[in-house]
């Protein structure tokens, strides 16, 4: 009585305060861990409220505020608290898994079963950590026991397909799917949860099916849309082939042409994405202004810039409050050689949302068009400080300071910052730090880095082929990026802008430009610029 009658006294007192230790912004959420805190300051074993506030910061994702709370309520509760044992058993399991540390959470997990064995969340736990070690016949056993005390619940027959395809039993596993399946069909988790055991089975189709039915279901879904997106970045023809089904199927459904014109534009594919997008529009299935903003940029990377203009214009005449309209506004522009209105546009931008680091890119990129290379300077600056992890900005800074401010120390030392980052994976080419390293001349290093990507990570779309494009141009190897621009082409990047046009940062094919070779390999794919 005592706890409740504080908490109650202190929320509204509280509900401003901010916990100096802890990353949650919720006021009530901080009200309430105040609350504990004093609690805590009166009793310190008190293991009811450790276990209180251990739950809170689990659900907040604060897993290591969480553990050190679980770990005194498993030290101060008696033996005779058989619940309180149990949540905390399942609790600190779960932040061993969250924190990806299974082993370590597989002991604890096997206590709350024997504290309970008819827990459902201890169980379910138990089993999916099983599974996570390699421990398939024991997760089979505990998917099987879940399913025993509710056969009504989809995640026990999930649990148990994920288990056969591991045992190579793929008769099993559509058998356990199609039961999850037919106890919920209406549920969009229930497909989702389907499509990951069909994508681990190479039934990618079937897959990509399964998360259509989701949006189907639930046009919201997050998680979704999320796994049907990433299949156009491993499996574009089955998650093109799959929503060309479904609209065939169902052609007044405008959701799923806009995915697939979402995928198309993502993968470099302009001309069917705007062809989905104008069908939207003039079949009147939606009217909504980022549709003629994705047009537009659509157009803009074909190089189109007067239609682009146009629909983006379209686009903020219907809403005037969006910062990134603005800012493929002063691209644009800038594209035009209207560098003047560029800058406005960029400024227009950033007057909606001062933090908008494309804004800021932006705006630079327009003034030193114009000349204005200090006030440039100092709006990178700004990016950077604002996200310090991104490669893009300080890459932009350093050939400002190297091109037209003539700092080399400066530009040097900025390449240096890129070239030492240390949290993008060496295959991810857009660290830009084998440019950053043939920038500062360190070419040999360099070579290793672009020749590893192209020789190891498989290209989906093309973008690799055009970054090592880039790359190879900008070392001098002529030969070899001719060959990274014929791939590119023939897996059909299509962002004409960027062939013919890019030039900031110094990461571009401006070196190939005047060769004959390159405008006849252009010129032989036209068909993808729709010239």
């Amino acid at each position: 009585m005592k706890f409740r009658r504080s908490l109650a006294m202190t929320l509204a007192a509280t509900a401003l305060m901010v916990s100096a230790q802890s990353g949650i912004q919720n006021p009530i959420t901080q009200a309430v861990l105040k609350v504990y805190e004093e609690e805590l300051q009166a009793n310190p074993k008190d293991y009811n409220i450790l276990l209180s506030r251990a739950d809170e910061y689990y659900r907040h994702g604060e897993y290591f505020r969480a553990l050190p709370d679980v770990d005194k309520v498993l030290e101060y509760a008696p033996a005779t608290e058989a619940d309180v044992l149990l949540r905390a058993y399942i609790l600190r399991g779960g932040i061993y898994n969250q924190t990806k540390r299974p082993r370590q959470a597989l002991p604890d997990l096997q206590k709350a079963v024997e504290l309970a064995p008819d827990s459902y969340s201890a169980l379910y736990q138990l089993a999916n950590t099983q599974y996570t070690l390699g421990e398939y016949a024991n997760a089979r056993t505990s998917f099987q026991k879940l399913e025993r005390l509710n056969n009504r619940m989809p995640e026990a027959y999930i649990g148990l397909a994920r288990v056969a395809v591991k045992e190579n039993n793929l008769g099993v596993a559509n058998e356990m799917l199609a039961q999850a399946v037919n106890l919920d069909p209406n549920n969009a988790e229930t497909y989702v949860r389907r499509a990951s055991v069909r994508r681990q089975m190479g039934d990618h189709n079937g897959a990509v099916e399964d998360l259509i039915l989701a949006l189907s279901t639930d046009n919201k879904n997050d998680r979704a849309m999320t796994e049907l997106l990433d299949y156009g970045n491993t499996n574009y023809p089955a998650a093109m082939a799959g929503l060309s089904n479904a609209i065939a199927q169902a052609p007044r459904v405008g959701m799923f042409r806009y995915i697939r014109a979402v995928v198309a534009q993502a993968h470099f594919h302009y001309l069917a994405a705007i062809e989905d997008y104008q069908t939207i529009l003039d079949e009147k299935l939606y009217n909504y202004h980022g549709i003629y903003a994705s047009i537009a940029e659509c157009q803009f990377c074909l190089g189109d810039y007067e239609k682009a203009l146009s629909n983006i214009d379209y686009a903020l005449g219907m809403i005037r409050n969006n910062s990134e309209h603005f800012v493929l506004r002063s691209r644009i522009l800038r594209a035009l050689r209207r560098n003047d209105e560029a800058v406005e546009a960029a400024a227009a931008a950033l007057a909606v949302d001062r933090q908008n680091n494309d804004a800021l890119a932006e705006m630079a990129l327009a003034y030193t068009a114009i000349g204005n290379y200090d006030e440039a300077s100092n709006l990178l600056g700004e990016a950077m400080l604002n996200d310090a992890e991104n490669p893009r900005y300080p890459m932009l800074r350093a050939w400002l300071f190297k091109n037209f401010l003539k700092k080399e120390t400066s530009a040097e030392q900025l390449y240096r910052n890129v070239a030492e980052m240390d949290h993008f994976y060496i295959d991810n080419p857009r660290s830009l730090k084998g440019f950053a390293l043939l920038f500062l001349g360190e070419k040999e290093q360099a070579d290793r880095w672009m020749d590893n990507i192209i020789g190891t990570v498989t290209d989906y779309d093309g973008l690799i082929h055009y970054y090592g494009a880039c790359y190879y141009a900008q070392a001098g190897n002529t030969d070899k990026a001719l060959e990274c621009v014929s791939k590119a082409l023939e897996l059909g990047y299509a962002n004409y802008h960027n062939w013919t046009e890019a030039v900031d940062g110094g990461i571009n094919v401006g070196e190939l430009r005047d060769d004959l070779r390159f405008l006849n390999l252009l010129s032989r794919y036209n068909s993808i610029f729709g010239k």
